[in-house]
């Protein structure tokens, strides 16, 4: 049966039938400890990215790490920046939000600088990016839900940061969303983060993308902007 919705209602009326699905399924969104004292919740992240999917197994393979949530509070509300392993992931991100949180979006794969050196030193863009990203002074998101070598690049910058001690211009990650998605070291370098000790929130397996990415940096910033 065909449900007529007007089109301001359709987006709410959508979140309407996902929680009545979860009902139906017997789903319980899981919860952590910070989520009674932080202002960001776990609960709409997940149910954003099922509304950008319509893939209710994000409600089981989403995970967050303890400290993820007071992170991004802490991150988004001193002006961080977000960095993302592709344009339509920067796409994606709503800059209405971003302006009123005064934070700001960046994408390098585009950058010459970037594919230059990556050819010279025979590395996939994805991983020469997060390289520049970790340089920025600012605190940084990484939004990252194509590239797992961008991940890998991540973790191993981080680990040797750890072994030597110096920053060498390096800052640490404030915060990974780790949702790449696809067959090919995908499942191992995420495994790779939650294993860092760094804060994450990632999608378990092989499933992710862009726009869930996209969905989680949304999701986030909306509950500090509407």
């Amino acid at each position: 049966m065909r449900e007529y919705v007007l089109p301001e209602r359709i987006e709410s009326r959508s979140f309407e039938i996902i929680e009545e699905e979860l009902i139906r399924q017997g789903i319980r969104l899981k919860t952590l400890p910070s989520d009674a004292e932080c202002k960001i919740k776990s609960a709409p992240v997940i149910k954003r990215v099922i509304h950008t999917t319509a893939d209710f197994d994000y409600a089981e393979n989403l995970v967050f790490s303890e400290d993820a949530l007071t992170k991004a509070y802490e991150l988004l509300t001193s002006g961080c920046v977000i960095v993302t392993d592709t344009n339509m992931a920067l796409a994606g991100i709503n800059k209405s939000a971003l302006n009123k949180l005064c934070a700001e979006a960046r994408c390098y794969m585009a950058d010459e600088a970037v594919a230059a050196k990556a050819k010279e030193r025979e590395m996939t863009r994805a991983a020469v990016s997060m390289e520049m990203a970790s340089e920025l002074e600012k605190p940084v998101i990484y939004a990252i839900g194509n590239a797992p070598t961008a991940l890998i690049s991540i973790y191993e910058a981080y680990e040797k940061y750890k072994r030597s001690g110096k920053d060498g211009g390096y800052h640490v990650p404030g915060l990974i969303i780790a949702v790449p998605v696809g067959f090919v070291n995908v499942v191992s370098a995420k495994e790779l983060i939650m294993e860092s000790g760094l804060p994450y929130i990632l999608s378990k397996g092989r499933k992710g993308g862009s726009n869930v990415a996209a969905a989680i940096v949304n999701a986030l910033m909306y509950q500090l902007t509407r």
